[in-house]
């Protein structure tokens, strides 16, 4: 498939239908929608103080669980931890327990700090696969195996693919929460109109664009990169190299490289990363709005793209910005994200222009402690009553599942609506973001430091594949 624009067919949006695609073989919903969940009386009764009340039909199966607290650690903040905290107010409502919400921008480093401490969260959300197998492997008394009902919503809900991320070692941990797809570049549709800018559907046309746009705007850059993320440093810079991979190298070696059937240091991997260096660290093309390629080591990702946005007429400081669906959630307030809004997104074009390769994740629910309530708020997570409440209370957009009992017109933006196009399409090829499902001292340390080291230092490539083949544990 090629994926087209605005103007021929449709300008790739975020992954809205993660659901659609990925859990295409997951078993239909039965009529109830949703599993009972542990301590549930199934009664009907849908209110701690016995009379049901409105809206908590859905919630019965929880039970009273009045006076049970349940505290939750998360790398998820700022907007989106307002989602995310709302997303729980019907459950809290209904059962009588109350959600302690805790999120960290250090939530990688800290977690496993407060595993070894004895001071583990009830719930933890993890956003790799590794670190979950490194907790198991390092930590098997402290996380508790996933309860039968939420196993059971995985079943329903779920493509098998997204349970054996959360699967170690045979046992199943942790359901899956929410979805992202991270193949896309941030534009200005206004900019492109004004000066006849085409969405590029090769990798080459979008190295052509990248020129154009440097000899027409001297005094600015075409790309804006920014990595810095507080102890999660490097990360941004991690998604670039694995979409690199997946055009460059391909889906097979993408597979071999995570599974470290070739070392980190392959050739195949050094020249997915020669690929990406011609865009982010050649002076003439990075880092627009920031100042040199060094920049983009302590530029917050989360500023990364706003020089996109111009001032009444002044021209950008940057033109194009590669990052996530959920990036959606950093545009200031009353930006309109629209194919003919403030700002929009294309597909990361694929170099041969006719596959189409896609970078996705997500978070993952585990849980510390084996309680009742605990169980019942983890499986409440894995159904479709959360996935739709969350769609519902996530007015900004940005937020999609995988989970298949979501109705997709619960989303808020057709950005994430548009997704189900591309991710229903037969020839696209997905896969789980790389450092995620790597060893957590390689996915969220040696890969992030090193990535870091590569802008902010000029590292050499070679010393920087070698230095993170020599980490794997």
């Amino acid at each position: 498939m090629r994926i087209r624009n605005a103007r021929g067919a449709f300008a790739l949006a975020a992954g809205a239908s993660l659901a659609l695609v990925l859990s295409a073989c997951a078993p239909p919903m039965d009529e109830q929608g949703a599993s009972p969940a542990p301590g549930g009386d199934d009664t009907g009764t849908s209110e701690p103080g016995g009379d049901a009340a409105e809206g908590c039909e859905d919630y019965a199966v929880y039970g009273d669980l009045s006076g049970k607290k349940v505290t939750v650690y998360t790398s998820i903040v700022d907007v989106e931890q307002v989602d995310q905290e709302e997303s729980y107010d019907k459950f809290e409502e209904c059962t009588g327990a109350t959600i302690e919400y805790e999120g960290s921008r250090e939530f990688e480093a800290q977690l496993l700090v407060r595993i070894e401490s004895g001071n583990a969260p009830d719930i933890a959300y993890l956003p790799q696969p590794g670190l979950l197998n490194t907790i198991v492997t390092d930590f098997p008394d402290a996380i508790v195996p996933a309860p039968a009902e939420t196993e059971a919503n995985v079943d329903q809900f779920f493509a098998p693919s997204w349970k054996e991320y959360g699967t170690v070692d045979g046992t199943f941990y942790a359901a899956p929460l929410g979805a992202n797809m991270k193949s896309f570049v941030w534009y200005s549709p206004q900019v492109f109109a004004e000066n006849g800018y085409e969405i590029p559907e090769t990798w080459d046309e979008m190295l052509a664009l990248t020129d154009q746009i440097a000899a027409d705007y001297p005094d600015s850059k075409p790309w804006c990169v920014g990595i810095e993320s507080g102890d999660a440093t490097g990360w941004p810079a991690t998604d670039w190299i694995e979409d690199v991979v997946l055009r460059a190298s391909g889906p097979d070696v993408y597979d071999q490289w995570v599974n470290h059937e070739i070392p980190f240091n392959d050739p195949q991997i050094k020249a997915a990363f020669d690929v990406a260096d011609e865009i982010l660290r050649n002076p003439d093309r990075v880092n627009g709005g920031f100042g040199n390629v060094a920049t983009a080591a302590t530029t917050p990702w989360t500023d990364a793209g706003l020089p996109i946005l111009a001032d009444e007429g002044q021209d950008p400081q940057c033109f194009l910005h590669r990052a996530a669906n959920f990036y959606q959630n950093n545009w200031p307030d009353g930006t309109n994200v629209a194919e003919d809004g403030d700002v929009f997104a294309f597909y990361l074009p694929s170099i041969d222009g006719e596959s189409s390769p896609i970078l996705g994740g997500g978070e993952f629910v585990a849980a510390f402690r084996d309680a009742p309530e605990v169980a019942a708020f983890q499986t409440f997570l894995s159904s479709d009553t959360w996935a739709n409440e969350k769609a519902r209370v996530t007015e900004g957009g940005g937020w999609v599942t995988a989970n298949n009992g979501l109705d997709v017109e619960n989303l808020a933006t057709d950005f994430d609506k548009l997704a189900s196009e591309v991710l229903g399409d037969p020839d696209s090829v997905i896969r789980f973001d790389a450092s995620d499902l790597m060893p957590a001292a390689v996915g969220a340390g040696s890969f992030w430091r090193e990535m870091t080291a590569w802008f902010a230092e000029g590292k050499d490539t070679q010393a920087v594949l070698d230095a993170i083949e020599a980490s794997w544990p």
